[in-house]
């Protein structure tokens, strides 16, 4: 017998609105930055507010690749609160991310931009959220981060 085929299916898409960034330095594995999460929506199979408060904590290797870690929550509009832990990578050419970094326009096709978010719910109506595994599509722009939430089937 063969395994199951992989595939994913959209869900919904997470837009989360962000604060300035926060340096820690350099901490001998690359650059500490701290990026408030400050509120944004949920649109798709999924409808609500991304809660004002939470945070991404990045690490920027020597080679530019960031390594991502977000720690947040949701409330769907029927009142449901969702927690997020997303972790990720960002990576592409130098000149693109630094564009990035200053918080320039770049085409989201031209970066690597992927997380692997996992969800806690005690709403019984979104307990399948912590049954299934999820890939995001993301993207960086000045004011926010769109991820676009993909279920594995």
């Amino acid at each position: 017998m063969a395994t199951p085929i992989l595939e994913t299916k959209y869900v919904f898409t997470i837009t989360a609105r962000i604060g300035d960034v926060v340096t820690a330095g350099e901490t001998g594995i690359g650059v500490r930055r701290i990026i408030p999460i400050i509120g944004g929506e949920v649109t798709g199979a999924i409808t609500g507010k991304v809660l004002p408060f939470g945070a991404d904590f990045q690490t920027i290797r020597p080679n530019e690749l960031i390594d991502l870690e977000a720690k947040y929550a949701f409330e769907t509009d029927d009142g449901a609160t969702v927690y997020v832990e997303n972790k990720g990578l960002r990576f592409g050419p130098v000149e693109l991310l630094q564009k990035l970094k200053r918080g320039e326009p770049v085409d989201p096709k031209l970066i690597y931009f992927r997380t692997m978010p996992r969800f806690e719910t005690g709403h019984e109506k979104y307990r399948w959220l912590m049954e299934h595994i999820f890939v995001g599509s993301a993207a960086r722009h000045a004011d926010r981060v769109m991820i676009d939430v993909h279920q594995v089937v």
